[in-house]
């Protein structure tokens, strides 16, 4: 089972890269953030076309997560739990079956925080709360888990091409960076970085528009993928699909990808 991530950045600027990319990566599940796309609007005829059945969980030209599956689909949940009153569309679960077992794909979205300190800032802090609350509760099912997506967090110096840039970022402070340990600490797999664990540069997953970031590498890496023990014990590969930043009108961010035996 081959699971997927990417944050989109706007589908219906990017349906075109998005369709292009599946049939090339061929993944089985797919989760997607910042579709910014209401329910209703969410171009689902054009990717149910390739093959695949889509959920989503969108807001009007704000955030959105979706999820794509070719596989059989079990349950879908919306919404992170722990404040009825959070309207903002940023976590989305599955239960996927695959031919050995049933995989839990929890898709995320992670507020951004800027600009810190502020209420912005304040209301990452308790997301991250409340996800590490929900991380928790699946762990505790004991089943294969794998929460990836867009976690607006740069988990060491390392994670960043040029790490004194975003000394005062939200997306490295130190309090997100201990809120983001607090969670892989309670047993998760950072899956990505224990494919390149002595590097002492990157891999990175999004280049900002701007300045050239593209050209001069100068990434960050903030696309995580998070497995349970039993989803890490079935881990094949994993790896960042870099190429995808360099076609036309391109997302800033890149997919990102584990292969489970399930």
């Amino acid at each position: 089972m081959k699971i997927a991530s990417f944050n989109i950045n706007g589908i219906k600027a990017r349906l075109q890269q998005l369709t292009a990319w599946l049939p090339e990566a061929q993944p089985d599940v797919v989760v997607l953030q910042e579709i910014k796309s209401q329910d209703e609007g969410f171009p689902s005829e054009a990717i149910e076309d390739l093959g695949w059945r889509v959920w989503t969980h969108g807001q009007k030209s704000w955030n959105g997560v979706a999820v794509l599956s070719r596989l059989p689909v079990e349950e879908i949940r919306r919404g992170l739990p722990g404040d009825d009153a959070d309207e903002q569309a940023r976590w989305i679960e599955a239960d996927v079956m695959g031919d050995r077992c049933m995989v839990t794909v929890a898709g995320l979205y992670l507020p951004n925080g800027n600009p810190a300190p502020g209420p912005k800032y304040d209301y990452k802090l308790a997301w991250m709360e409340r996800l590490r609350e929900r991380a928790a509760a699946l762990l505790a099912t004991e089943a294969p888990v794998a929460m990836l997506g867009d976690y607006n967090v740069i988990p060491e110096p390392r994670d960043a091409s040029r790490p004194e840039k975003w000394t005062d970022d939200a997306l490295f402070l130190p309090e997100s960076r201990a809120a983001f340990r607090r969670i892989v600490n309670q047993g998760w797999t950072d899956a990505i970085r224990i494919r390149a664990p002595q590097a002492t540069r990157g891999p990175f997953t999004f280049w900002d528009y701007q300045r050239q970031s593209w050209e001069r590498d100068n990434g960050i890496r903030i696309d995580h993928i998070l497995l349970s023990p039993q989803a890490a014990d079935r881990m094949r590969d994993a790896g960042i699909d870099r190429d995808q930043r360099a076609g036309e009108k391109p997302s800033d961010h890149v997919p990102v990808w584990v292969d489970l035996a399930a």
